[in-house]
């Protein structure tokens, strides 16, 4: 037990329940963190699936319960929604209700001391009346609710602007994620994912979209590309789809969660689902040259000799036997692995060609910019070797909009002007994106070197006198709203 899930990360384990979710039939799933007085509490996984019969949810409970899965569903080994949970909670609860059924609930609490493998009963009311929330799920007559407290990876600070950052960068890298696995779920199946964080005093905040990212989806192709290498091994067939990105992108299916380097090499994927994103796994080595190269492989569970999915359904570790049998694959014009290789490192040699524009460092992007931002900048700028950069809010003594605090490489925003300038809405530490990366790009460079010399002086007087004066009309504006 104290192992189960012990290689899940956050999103690792959330993706093993949306499969769940997934396997029921759901048509729209609910991820949601939950805040109490600013501190997070903990998180649901909601969805509008078939939910769970009465006399199967005792099964559904058990560590390694049997279970027969057929066609498309994405469960394999029993202990997916145990080892995802207790990977990251202390306590469990499931509420579930199959049409026509009454509504079961059951909650294991690790926590409690106990040793003996049962959970509580949760009473028929309760779950009913958590099932009936307004979720904001399209109406069904069943569905499941699953709850996480205790949940080790949350902040455990009263802090807003810390709790705020946390939620951002964690909604964002969740984001990523889920639409990098489910991709061709999402697109195929017409699912839908969200994110959200309620405060339990005023409700739900802004929702926040989980878009399919395609790791093949570039806008054009090269001439003869993508193709088919067939591997034979072990009376096996494997179909190795290999693709050649024709130049680096700025898109999100080029920029995946990692980076695009890490991303070169193998996909594998299982009843559409992705369970690994990058490597070579023995082919090669990591090339710089090789990241317009991605190889699609589909598979059905595990394959003795060459690959096994790891429990957390994260990856695939291949066999010995791998890399000698993608050796002999062959297309049906008779290119080979190695042939597709020099293709891939080709296309990103003339590519590199194409790019003449010289590119100035920058410092790298630090606390309060959005992690989409950060991640923009660290892709398409070169990094200065120093600390990072931030922009932040804080109350001034005068009306003045900026402050540039070289000593601690912070440029600081007047917060009483934050209001308006977030037209209303709740601010967050790495809100107000625009803005802020506009000023980076902007004054980024008077934080750079040991002194400040005249034109940043002069540079930073103008941007004080011009964008202060903006910032009063935007108050201005804002408070004649009626």
């Amino acid at each position: 037990m104290d192992a189960l899930g012990r290689n899940h990360s956050l999103e690792t384990a959330l993706a093993d329940l949306v499969d769940n979710s997934v396997d029921a039939g759901a048509s729209d799933i609910l991820i949601r963190f939950v805040q109490q007085d600013t501190r997070l509490v903990g998180l649901y996984v909601v969805d509008n699936g078939r939910g769970i019969e009465p006399e199967r949810i005792d099964t559904a409970m058990t560590v390694g319960g049997q279970r027969h899965y057929v066609g498309t569903e994405l469960g394999h080994f029993g202990v997916g929604l145990k080892a995802a949970s207790f990977s990251q909670a202390a306590s469990l609860t499931v509420l579930s209700r199959a049409a026509g059924q009454p509504a079961v609930g059951r909650r294991w609490q690790l926590a409690s001391g106990r040793r003996d493998y049962t959970c509580d009963i949760v009473p028929a009311r309760f779950a009913a009346a958590e099932l009936k929330r307004k979720w904001q799920l399209p109406k069904s007559a069943s569905g499941t609710v699953v709850r996480w407290d205790q949940v080790s990876g949350l902040p455990t600070s009263d802090d807003p602007d810390q709790v705020d950052e946390f939620l951002s960068r964690t909604i964002s890298h969740l984001q990523g994620h889920l639409g990098l696995t489910f991709h061709r779920i999402l697109t195929d199946r017409n699912i839908r994912i969200v994110i959200d964080a309620e405060d339990v005093r005023v409700g739900a905040g802004v929702r926040h979209p989980v878009a399919p990212i395609d790791p093949f989806a570039y806008p054009d192709t090269l001439s003869g590309w993508p193709k088919d290498l067939k591997v034979r091994a072990d009376g096996s067939d494997l179909l190795m789809r290999c693709h050649i990105w024709p130049r680096r992108s700025s898109t999100p299916e080029y920029r995946l969660p990692g980076g695009a380097e890490t991303r070169q090499g193998l996909y594998f994927y299982r009843r559409n689902r992705l369970l690994h994103a990058g490597g070579w796994e023995g082919i090669h080595a990591p090339d710089t040259k090789l990241q317009l190269a991605r190889v699609a492989i589909d598979i059905d569970g595990d394959t003795s000799g060459l690959f096994v999915m790891n429990p957390e359904k994260s990856r695939v570790s291949v066999g010995p036997r791998f890399a000698r049998a993608v050796a002999t694959a062959r297309a049906d014009d008779g290119t080979t692995i190695n042939d597709y290789l020099q293709a891939a490192e080709a296309a990103w040699i003339t590519a590199n060609r194409r790019t003449t524009a010289r590119r100035k460092p920058v410092l790298p992007p630090g606390k309060g910019l959005h992690p989409k931002v950060s991640r923009e900048i660290r892709n398409e700028l070169p990094l200065l070797p120093e600390e990072p950069l931030n922009i932040q809010w804080r109350r001034f003594t005068t009306d003045a909009f900026l402050e540039f605090d070289r000593a601690n490489r912070t440029l600081w925003l007047n917060r009483s002007y934050r209001q308006a300038i977030l037209g209303g809405r709740r601010g967050s530490g790495n809100d107000a994106p625009v803005l802020k990366a506009l000023l980076f790009l902007l004054a980024g460079n008077v934080f750079e070197g040991a002194h400040l010399g005249a034109r940043g002086k002069v540079n930073i007087e103008v941007w004080q006198e011009v964008l202060t004066a903006a910032a009063k009309a935007e108050r201005s504006t804002f408070e004649a709203r009626p």
